[in-house]
């Protein structure tokens, strides 16, 4: 097959993606509120490999849970996939949410996005300053480089009310103090996450549901185009930077063959050419509902699937009537 056969990508994938983050939301999900971060992404991490090389692909790792030397991760330039299928890039979160997996709070989920090689930024693990809003809006309506302030009184001009009237999503770090008294003394209303800022990017989309109008802050660049993939898929816009905080930062920056540190990159830039990406929730939260494990052993799962060049999305409620199929 070529490296973007169409019909490769529809047929076998748009559906096939939703086992992957099923298995990897069911396994994570064994250990909610247990308090461990790390053995949750771990049994995540386990879980969606095996899925992924199920798949009927040639596919490459490019964003992803860690470098080479950091197995038995994800790790970015692993290859994955059968063999069998079109050459495709990849970006995994298997527990985006780790530290609210562990806590068993709201809105962690297992991440996968599946694009035409090439597609997705070759972003180092690092942080990312990103500004987002949803659909509907001209474009450059809202910019990573204006003021808070002018951001959030754009926004709301264009959606016709008060600046009281606009709520933003912020990750609650002490980086983001200034930002957080700027956001205000603008008179918008501010939902603090501690974890979690794809979903927090996504959220931007369906305002009237999750009460999330605009996305402000400095997260992690890899869940910066995990993001910005969503967004391909269901509208919206999106702006980011990458932000080094020291040397190592930088060193890894060149190492994927980024010159310019302080490119401002657009969402058709993060994730461009057709995008599968799909999402299952470990723990309810406002977009997905949480696995649920019954007594019997029946799982039930709640998956989004999301398609760019078709701009489907499919809600996915499961029955698993049998948990050796995750083992």
């Amino acid at each position: 097959m070529t490296a973007k056969n169409e019909s490769g990508l529809d047929r076998m994938l748009t559906l096939e993606i939703a086992r992957v983050t099923e298995a990897a939301a069911v396994a994570a999900a064994g250990l909610r509120g247990r308090g461990d971060e790390v053995a949750a992404d771990q049994a995540a991490v386990d879980a969606m490999r095996k899925e992924l090389n199920r798949l009927p692909i040639n596919g490459t790792v490019v964003i992803g849970e860690g470098e080479r030397d950091e197995a038995p991760m994800l790790f970015i330039g692993e290859e994955v996939g059968s063999g069998d299928g079109p050459s495709v890039d990849i970006a995994v979160d298997p527990l985006e949410g780790t530290t609210i997996c562990a806590k068993s709070l709201p809105d962690s989920m297992a991440v996968v996005a599946i694009a035409e090689q090439g597609s997705l930024l070759h972003a180092p693990d690092i942080y990312m300053d990103k500004i987002a809003i949803g659909p509907g809006y001209k474009k450059n309506l809202v910019d990573l480089d204006a003021s808070p302030e002018d951001n959030v009184k754009a926004l709301a001009k264009a959606k016709g009310v008060p600046v009281d009237g606009i709520t933003a999503c912020i990750l609650d770090r002490p980086r983001h103090a200034k930002l957080i008294e700027a956001v205000r003394k603008a008179g918008a209303a501010i939902r603090l996450i501690g974890d979690g800022d794809i979903a927090g990017v996504i959220h931007t989309t369906n305002p009237a549901e999750t009460g999330i109008d605009i996305y402000f802050g400095i997260g992690g660049a890899p869940e910066g185009v995990l993001a910005a993939a969503a967004l391909r898929c269901i509208g919206g816009q999106m702006q980011t930077r990458l932000h080094a905080t020291n040397d190592q930062h930088r060193e890894r920056v060149r190492a994927v063959g980024i010159d310019n540190i302080d490119r401002k990159y657009t969402m058709e830039e993060l994730a461009s050419g057709d995008v599968l990406f799909a999402a299952t929730g470990v723990t309810s939260g406002s977009m997905l509902a949480g696995v649920k494990i019954g007594g019997a052993g029946e799982i039930e799962t709640e998956t989004v699937i999301m398609r760019a060049k078709t701009h489907t999305v499919r809600w996915i409620r499961t029955e698993h009537r049998e948990r050796a199929k995750f083992k």
